[in-house]
């Protein structure tokens, strides 16, 4: 019996220091540096919308050519939403407005980010920004 309760505890702590360590990049405030490529599914195929460079608490772009002129900062919540405290391109022009910027950092596949814009007609449309492998 002592056995079996050993088990349970031994199991119950691994699983709080496995969701601890995800949790942990949330609560540092910013995603892992690096270069994120965006895209959009629509009409049954991906398209590019540019590349946002991440490095600590400053984001440029998105870029699809060239480089980015400035970087703004941004801020990350401990539930892994972001705040983009400068302009993100056309996420951000022509009437349109972020909605929301999710993170997923769940250490098992490439750190992301979906950022939900509004359109000036009122619909939403959702993008992906996937950090590129090796980096």
């Amino acid at each position: 019996m002592a056995s079996g309760i050993s088990r349970i505890s031994i199991g119950i702590l691994l699983l709080a220091a496995a969701t601890g360590t995800a949790r942990a990049d949330f609560s540092d405030g910013k995603m892992p540096d690096g270069v994120y490529h965006c895209e959009v599914y629509l009409l049954g195929m991906f398209l590019n919308l540019g590349d946002i460079t991440i490095k600590g608490n400053v984001y440029s772009g998105p870029v699809t050519f060239g480089t980015a002129q400035q970087g703004y900062n941004y801020q990350m919540d401990a539930n892994g939403v972001i705040s983009w405290l400068g302009p993100l391109g056309g996420y951000t022009a022509g009437g349109n407005a972020l909605s929301l910027t999710q993170a997923t950092l769940d250490g098992q596949s490439a750190p992301s980010f979906d950022i939900i814009m509004k359109q000036p007609d009122g619909a939403f449309t959702a993008s992906t920004c996937t950090r590129g492998a090796g980096q």
